[in-house]
């Protein structure tokens, strides 16, 4: 049988690339399955999701193959997958879904109904989402092939344009799903919590949409000074603890249209208050700064455990919010996982089409699989890229 390496998560602070076995066509309860296709991995980024992970801050087990953003060639498939061939180069979203239950059926794959048993939403290579082997790897299996999976219509464009097709399936619907749920529309005013990968995304999301400024908030300068080389106007957090007078100065006013929390639960305060762990921080500010009847989108990543949290509270995904403000301001809140199913296809089209360099707005880096590893840490340390891992050297 061929070989396989994958990322393996052996405890805080440190993964490593190891033999795994080769993927089999079965559930992760050991139930065979023929809906199914084995993948020869193109691309495989490092998430910032799989960094809360490494970083110790979830309840995942030592030995956890990590990888949920994959796109790869169909080596194998099941003799129940009609619609798809061996060569096809598919993008697979980071949702692990059926295509069959109430939720898949209503476009809510983030939260389908039969894929994980101990709650709504299944997920590869992440804690709690089922037990989905990851992708950070040179071979998958990826379920439900038919219903989940989208070929690329010229498998030559597509390479040429790998690094931007890579983010289809997470962080471009992720940030894109934010915007959305948000409101945003022609000539609003934006602000996007974090120049990371997914705040990168949203604020690309926000333009494609038709805003009339994109803001975007952080507190480390490598992040913010890249943000604005692609066309965000950066908002340092170190310079004020309040982020209505930092708008002001932008916009002339102290609160925007719309806002996009992309820092989730590890978020930290601002101003004198940057280096203190402070989970409610954002949601807060955002409060503060949405105007009345605005919408805050939130694909930042909450998680119900959380170990490493200071705050005991938190531990448990409690989380110290102003809630009373956002009811008094009549404000619309939008969480969960991003259903990308809902998205990637018209987003692939954009990319296509030449509508969006998502890959450039992020900073796509490549880097082999072995070099994985060394990725997680720069990324860790709030390096302003986003680390594609080309398993089989296919990326020029």
């Amino acid at each position: 049988m061929a070989s396989n390496r994958g990322v393996v998560y052996l405890g805080p602070g440190k993964v490593e690339v190891q033999s795994i076995p080769w993927p089999k066509m079965e559930n992760p309860q050991g139930k065979k399955i023929e809906h199914g296709v084995i993948l020869k991995v193109v691309s495989s980024n490092i998430c910032g999701s799989d960094q809360h992970m490494v970083r110790g801050r979830t309840t995942a087990p030592v030995g956890l193959v990590l990888g949920h953003e994959i796109t790869g060639e169909i080596v194998e498939k099941g003799r129940d997958v009609e619609f798809l061939e061996v060569g096809d180069l598919v993008t697979v979203p980071f949702n692990v879904s059926c295509g069959r239950c109430r939720m898949c059926r209503e476009q809510n794959t983030g939260v389908c109904l039969n894929v994980n048993p101990a709650r709504a939403g299944g997920a590869y290579g992440y804690v709690d989402m089922g037990g989905w082997i990851g992708g950070q790897a040179e071979y998958v299996m990826v379920p439900y092939a038919d219903f989940q999976l989208i070929p690329f219509p010229d498998k030559a464009q597509a390479m040429e344009k790998i690094r931007d097709l890579t983010m289809l399936s997470d962080i471009f619907p992720t940030g894109f799903h934010g915007a959305v749920n948000a409101g945003v529309g022609v000539g609003k005013t934006v602000y996007v919590a974090g120049a990371g990968p997914v705040g990168l995304a949203a604020a690309a999301s926000a333009q494609l949409l038709g805003a009339a400024v994109v803001m975007i908030g952080d507190m480390q300068q490598e992040r913010l000074q890249h943000a604005k080389s692609v066309g965000f106007v950066p908002i340092d957090l170190t310079k004020s603890d309040q982020l209505e007078d930092l708008i002001e100065q932008v916009i002339g006013a102290r609160e925007v249209d719309c806002a996009i929390d992309a820092v989730g639960f590890e978020a930290h305060g601002h101003g004198a208050e940057a280096a203190k762990e402070k989970p409610a921080t954002v949601l807060n500010s955002l409060m503060g700064i949405t105007a009345p009847a605005g919408r805050i989108g939130i694909p930042g990543l909450y998680v119900t455990e959380d170990p490493g949290a200071k705050d005991e509270a938190a531990r448990h995904g409690s989380l110290r919010l102003r809630f009373g403000l956002g009811w008094a301001k009549s404000q619309a809140f939008f969480t969960g996982q991003t259903p990308v199913l809902r998205y990637n296809r018209y987003l692939m089209e954009a990319i296509l089409h030449d509508r969006v360099q998502i890959g450039k707005i992020v900073n796509a880096t490549v880097i082999p699989l072995d070099d994985a590893p060394r990725g997680y840490q720069e990324f860790d340390k709030g390096a302003a890229r986003k680390f594609v891992l080309d398993p089989h050297g296919l990326i020029q």
